[in-house]
């Protein structure tokens, strides 16, 4: 446990507002702020690839709608049926009020993957892991912005440490905890370069997935470790040797794995979502 406050005299309190501002009932959050920042950052990334490769933009319009409705939803009852099943079911109509907080990443990722085959099922001129590839480099970065929202927030807070980066988030408690928003803004930050360097040099050279396959073990592993930093999120997680974020994470590895091995080429219905041209390239022209 860490020492006596009165020796720590470099300990960041952290005590920002959570509003920005407010007009009557109206609130903006930096939570919103950032989480919109990411998804109009994501849009213009895709954006970039979609004419750098000769795709249509007119497509984007609905890829956008698809892909926030897949994350909402799927954020919002991962973490109503997998951290508080009991309390949700009982009074369903709590699911809906989101403004009440509430939001599981694991849940909200398989939201999106779920939209985006509703997308090429609409639209089978755009394969699933073409698309795929190319959405990991944005949604990495949107998760980073995401983790800077749950710092304004004061949520997601790391364990007790005595380490010399501290800090106490006031609203909380005052007990010294590590930031484990900002490590994980950091970590997911630097998966979303990894990814553009991997798409912008070698994407000719890989299975059309294989971004995909990567962008799940770097970020599924990446949370199975810097978990080890953070409070658990709900009571019963306290019994397990690995939390529900860790237990959640497992899967996606292995599936990310399997499709850096080419696993999609293999399969039958996975065969049905890549590029119909050709199945061992990820674009036809460099940007």
């Amino acid at each position: 446990m860490p020492g006596p406050l009165r020796e720590r005299t470099l300990l960041m309190v952290w005590d920002v507002d959570r509003e920005i501002l407010s007009i009557g009932s109206f609130a903006l959050r930096w939570y919103s702020l950032l989480f919109a920042s990411g998804i109009i950052l994501g849009y213009f990334v895709i954006a970039r690839m979609f004419r750098a490769e000769n795709k249509p933009v007119e497509l984007l319009d609905s890829l956008l709608f698809h892909v926030v409705a897949g994350t909402v939803i799927g954020a919002r009852l991962g973490h109503c049926l997998l951290y508080e099943p009991a309390e949700y079911l009982s009074d369903p109509i709590r699911i809906l009020k989101i403004w009440e907080g509430g939001l599981a990443s694991h849940g909200g990722f398989t939201g999106v993957i779920l939209a985006v085959i509703l997308f090429c099922r609409k639209y089978p001129d755009v394969s699933f892991f073409w698309l795929t590839d190319r959405l990991s480099i944005p949604a990495m970065m949107c998760a980073g912005f995401i983790r800077i929202g749950n710092l304004f927030n004061s949520e997601i807070i790391g364990r007790a440490t005595d380490v010399p980066w501290a800090v106490i988030f006031k609203k909380v408690d005052m007990i010294p905890r590590h930031p484990s928003q900002i490590y994980e803004a950091i970590g997911y930050f630097s998966i979303s370069l990894v990814q553009w360097i991997a798409y912008r040099f070698f994407r000719h050279k890989l299975k059309e997935g294989s971004l995909f396959g990567l962008v799940l073990i770097q970020g599924f592993g990446f949370r199975l470790f810097i978990e080890r930093f953070k409070e658990n999120q709900v009571a019963f997680e306290d019994q397990l040797t690995l939390n529900m974020g860790q237990l959640l994470s497992i899967p996606f590895i292995l599936i990310g794995f399997a499709f850096l091995f080419g696993v999609q080429e293999k399969i039958g219905f996975l065969k049905a979502g890549l590029s119909r041209k050709n199945s061992s390239a990820t674009g036809t022209s460099s940007p």
